[in-house]
């Protein structure tokens, strides 16, 4: 049940990739690069021409409710009419299946996703987290070959998030058909995903296994999303991690050989450590200790150096300029 993509929404996205079944892509990049776009259009609901050949099936010439989708969206979009039982029957019963047996596929999903005991109360009486549980429930219990996931964590506790995000990952191990999922989060890209699609003012900029992508992140967008600072010289792009970043009040005077200075944009937690966000001409990322940033002053709005060496930067060939 092989996917493979060549898709347009004009205007907003042009996108192509392969998934072998059973996969999971991830559609990662900056709010408005068309990853919902492209979501959409596979699922049929925005008009779009290419092709997308599902097991050798093309879905853009099928109806939307021909096409064997499963969708979640962010928002969940539950019937708030029916309650959590029919809502996942809703796709067997629309397809024809007899009440008795897409009811007893919906209690299973209901009792696979953790709220089986809650299948007679309505979306209105569900919590955010059980309410995602029911849509991924409704989206997978008719079986579909491609299941569409557009931001399925998104305005959940974080707890919430990270006990359905281990949820998920183990049914979509047990999935044959293809997923894709749009996600703003490093750990989605890197704990769901077996191959990621970097999406840029409309374009794919970049793809390949998260470990590829996340070593080497061609966009600045993925660098912040992994973690890493990126730096261009002509025709190569630089990675580097913040913890290598030494932040000063004065000009270095030791040998590094890339140095910056601007004004300190924020600061937060990060581990043992205060991540530190400097506006030095690329925005940067340096990892200080509590005790440093209590001797060097920082707050935000504070001018500092940044200092890093030559030893700590990996290089490699950039994307053209803008992406």
């Amino acid at each position: 049940m092989s996917l493979e993509v060549a898709v347009e929404v004009p205007g907003r996205v042009r996108s192509a990739f392969t998934a072998p079944a059973g996969s999971v892509v991830g559609l990662i990049g900056p709010n408005g690069a068309g990853k919902s776009s492209l979501v959409s259009a596979l699922a049929g609901l925005t008009p779009a021409r290419g092709r997308a050949l599902l097991d050798g099936r093309d879905l853009m010439r099928l109806e939307a409710r021909h096409r064997d989708v499963g969708l979640v969206f962010q928002d969940r979009l539950l019937f708030p009419h029916l309650s959590a039982l029919d809502n996942v029957a809703f796709g067997a019963r629309a397809r024809g299946v007899a009440r008795a047996a897409a009811d007893a596929r919906a209690r299973e999903w209901l009792d696979r996703l953790g709220v089986g005991q809650l299948a007679g109360r309505r979306p209105g009486e569900l919590s955010g987290g059980q309410a995602q549980r029911v849509a991924i429930a409704r989206a997978l219990a008719p079986g579909p070959a491609l299941l569409l996931l557009d931001e399925p964590f998104a305005g959940l506790d974080v707890r919430v998030a990270t006990t359905l995000r281990l949820e998920l990952r183990r049914h979509l191990a047990d999935f044959a058909g293809v997923s894709v999922l749009v996600t703003h989060d490093a750990i989605d890209a890197t704990l769901l995903s077996d191959h990621l699609v970097v999406l840029d003012e409309g374009e794919t900029v970049q793809q390949g296994p998260p470990a590829e992508v996340a070593a080497h992140p061609l966009t600045r967008h993925v660098a912040r999303l992994v973690g890493l600072n990126v730096i261009r010289d002509g025709d190569r792009l630089g990675a580097f991690e913040p913890r290598d970043v030494t932040v000063s009040t004065e000009p270095p005077s030791g040998s590094a050989r890339h140095r910056w200075s601007g004004p300190v944009l924020g600061m937060a937690p990060h581990g043992d450590a205060v991540r530190v966000h400097v506006d030095a001409g690329p925005d940067l990322l340096a990892d200080v200790t509590p005790a440093a940033t209590a001797e060097l002053g920082l707050q935000a709005g504070r001018p500092v150096w940044l200092s890093v060496k030559e030893t700590a930067v990996r290089w490699y060939d950039a994307v053209p300029e803008g992406r």
